[in-house]
């Protein structure tokens, strides 16, 4: 049976925050294992590096990566509060943490977070592509260009950028893991650049796993369907965030904690014989 307190269902109260938005303006707060994940030494010595781990997703991946034995270069826009807090639980798991701000659309930086993983925590065994953008428009005529771009920049350039500066410093048995989205097969129209984006990623994901197969890197990804994150309240009207994931089989938004195991089987051993492959984690709803 679910757990009410960390698997609320829906309605949510109506809520909205300026974006990126913060996880501790949420309501409900949401889950990302904090009490509840247990490793047992899956990734124990690797050195991971997670775009958006200040929260949502990325919080949770973090959080089970430390706990499975690994090091994290936490990557984050601008949410102080929300990385800090996340480099806490990695340090309370015993790990190293490394906590770096800025715009993962700028190729320079991308550059620096991978030299940072390789300088300070001994090199890069993981790359875990999960920040993203989005806004919601009825009308294609009220997408600015612009916002266009910049959906693009941070949803599939930054991992593109990213990938070319870490597959020189991955050893065989490392692992990239793209953060596609149940949107990649079901488009929304009201999110029609951030759908496309997905679409991209899977393409590239496909094409990646297969330029890097001989050098012994697995590429893989994950769908996440509609997960309760900063991104849901920061994005969407505050009637629609109320009702988010209500129309899954589950009938409720998923949780961050509830796709950590996923990114660990494609990050650890267990996933060795997976490249080119999608999971979807979608509560329910059927990715064709």
């Amino acid at each position: 049976m679910s757990d009410p307190e960390r698997r609320p269902t829906p309605p949510y109260p109506e809520q909205h925050q300026e974006p990126p938005g913060r996880t501790s303006d949420m309501q409900p707060v949401p889950d990302h294992g904090e009490t509840s994940y247990r490793g047992d030494g899956k990734l124990e010595g690797k050195v991971a590096l997670i775009t958006g781990a200040d929260s949502g997703i990325g919080r949770a991946v973090a959080i089970a990566f430390a706990r499975e034995g690994a090091d994290v270069l936490i990557s984050y826009l601008n949410e102080d509060e929300d990385a800090a807090d996340t480099a806490k639980w990695v340090r309370d798991a015993g790990r190293r943490a490394v906590v770096v701000a800025g715009d993962i659309t700028s190729e320079e930086h991308c550059n620096s977070l991978v030299r940072r993983a390789v300088d300070e925590l001994g090199g890069l065994d993981i790359l875990v592509n999960n920040a993203a953008f989005q806004r919601t428009y009825d009308d294609i005529a009220d997408i600015p260009a612009q916002e266009w771009d910049e959906t693009f920049r941070t949803n599939i350039y930054a991992p593109f950028f990213l990938s070319k500066a870490a597959v020189p410093h991955m050893k065989p048995g490392s692992a990239i893991i793209n953060t596609t989205s149940i949107q990649s097969r079901q488009p929304s129209p009201q999110l029609l650049a951030y759908a496309s984006t997905k679409g991209a990623i899977l393409n590239f994901t496909a094409g990646l796993a297969e330029m890097v197969a001989d050098r012994g890197i697995r590429v893989n990804a994950v769908a996440p369907g509609p997960i309760w994150t900063p991104l849901i309240p920061s994005t969407m009207p505050p009637e629609k965030a109320a009702k988010f994931g209500q129309q899954t089989l589950i009938g409720r938004a998923g949780q961050p904690a509830e796709l950590a195991g996923a990114y660990v089987l494609l990050a650890s051993e267990l996933g060795s014989y997976m490249t080119g492959a999608v999971i979807p984690v979608t509560g329910g709803e059927v990715m064709i």
